[in-house]
């Protein structure tokens, strides 16, 4: 420990009623980090002030102390208290109580939310206010100490906190030498604190991913064994971490902690055994690649889709789902509407993909089979599908995995420059070629799949 450190109490603390996980309060003082006022949230400074001038404990806490660690810029600002979601409420006009699973007070300022939460204790006190169902907390509103609030955080590198009174930052579980050491940990044991919420699995890896940390050994080795819980995590949920997973900047990163720790296939079983099977990876450059374009746009500033978002994933399921029935003897088109809505209904029992997003996605992947067309009528139909660029740039990705979509990506994007009457004529001109080769001796040739039928 530092010189210069205050005394520092330990104890005990319990988690979940029945282990016990030893604090030792370590307080670093401000010459001996890098959190800055200046970096934080004015108004999250104001609910900080305003708490303390009213007697109570106020802390920033989580991942913004996380973040400001290591250098980053929090999109969030969380304050944590010994206060009641009644009593912040008294204390704020501009302050709504949200939650049944976990009650919380959020402090509106315009656009942005300050959201403070009454430090949690780890014991049902017999009130009620704490459910457990098989093993998985459903409800949490006994309110407890800062020590307790700490131990039940998930991860040592989360249960940080910064005093206001003296700028100083709280550590009771050794998450401040996690962060310096880039390490994510779990408090208490990994296995039971996943059994209790499957989901920190994916936020392991989320974390993971965003702040290039390592997982350490123990709190990674539990994962793919348990892996399988996520089926009892509610899909409406899942969702939402697909989005945080993908759509945050570390989209890649996020992708290959998935596959590392036997993730992807709880997920998204169908595009997991797609990818397994084929054995080119040319499936899996394309995943990666779309997901490579998706962390760019982040980085930039530029809109993201679900939408596509969901298509590039469960693009090697609807592939191997379009060979199977291809197989079966149906024509193309009624192949890749029935493989469409198969390769959906499956994935809704794991992740609840809303219809505004599901619709899109499949049109993105219908489309894919026009771009081929050099048909007058066909052509403009296209050009004005409002799904049309999205498919566009779907097809661009797809020379991650095949060359063969050079010409048809060529084609297009001039198509898209030209006016109506150039386009009419370059259609024309390639009408005549085609009737001057007609009188030419043709080689019988044969029929091949679509490269959606053949994994690309």
């Amino acid at each position: 420990m530092p010189p210069g450190n205050p005394a520092t109490p330990t104890g005990i603390a319990t988690i979940n009623s029945t282990v016990t996980a030893p604090f030792t309060l370590r307080v670093i003082p401000r010459d001996q980090h890098t959190i800055s006022r200046k970096d934080v949230s004015p108004n999250a400074l104001r609910v900080l002030y305003r708490l303390r001038e009213a007697g109570f404990g106020a802390y920033l806490v989580g991942g913004a102390v996380r973040d400001l660690l290591v250098g980053g810029r929090p999109k969030d600002f969380d304050v944590a208290t010994d206060a009641t979601p009644e009593q912040v409420k008294q204390l704020f006009r501009n302050c709504r109580l949200i939650g049944r699973r976990f009650r919380l007070a959020h402090v509106v300022f315009g656009r942005e939310i300050i959201e403070v939460a009454t430090f949690r204790a780890n014991s049902d006190d017999g009130s009620g206010d704490r459910e457990v169902e098989n093993g998985m907390l459903v409800r949490d509103n006994v309110y407890g100490s800062i020590e307790d609030d700490a131990v039940r955080r998930d991860f040592t590198c989360n249960a940080l906190y910064y005093a206001i009174e003296d700028f100083s930052v709280r550590d009771y579980v050794g998450g401040f030498e996690d962060v310096l050491a880039r390490r994510m940990k779990l408090i208490g044991d990994p296995e039971q604190r996943y059994r209790e919420d499957p989901v920190r699995m994916l936020r392991a890896v989320r974390l993971a991913a965003k702040l290039d940390f390592e997982i350490e050994p123990a709190t990674a080795a539990p994962i793919p064994r348990l892996a399988s819980l996520l089926d009892e995590a509610a899909p409406a949920r899942l969702f939402e971490e697909v989005l945080k997973l993908f759509l945050s900047g570390h989209g890649v990163a996020s992708f290959e902690g998935l596959e590392r720790h036997g993730l992807l296939a709880a997920l998204f079983p169908e595009s997991a055994a797609a990818l397994k099977s084929n054995r080119s990876g040319a499936l899996r450059s394309f995943v990666v690649e779309g997901l490579r374009s998706t962390d760019e746009r982040v980085a930039n500033d530029e809109p993201v889709s679900p939408a596509f978002l969901f298509a590039l994933l469960l693009w090697p399921a609807f592939c191997r789902t379009l060979i199977a029935l291809q197989r079966q003897g149906l024509a193309p088109e009624e192949a890749q509407r029935r493989a469409a809505d198969r390769v959906t209904l499956h994935q809704l029992t794991t992740i609840a993909l809303p219809r505004r997003f599901s619709l899109p996605m499949q049109e993105i992947w219908l489309l894919q089979s026009r771009f081929g067309s050099r048909q007058r009528k066909r052509v403009f139909r296209t050009l004005t599908h409002p799904r049309f660029r999205a498919a566009f740039d779907f097809l661009v990705l797809r020379q991650a995995a095949s060359s063969e979509h050079a010409a048809d990506i060529e084609f297009w994007r001039e198509a898209q420059q030209q006016s109506g009457r150039e386009l009419e004529s370059a259609l024309d001109s390639l009408h005549v070629e085609g009737v001057a080769e007609e009188g030419a001796p043709k080689r019988r040739r044969r029929r091949r799949r679509s490269s959606a039928a053949a994994g690309e």
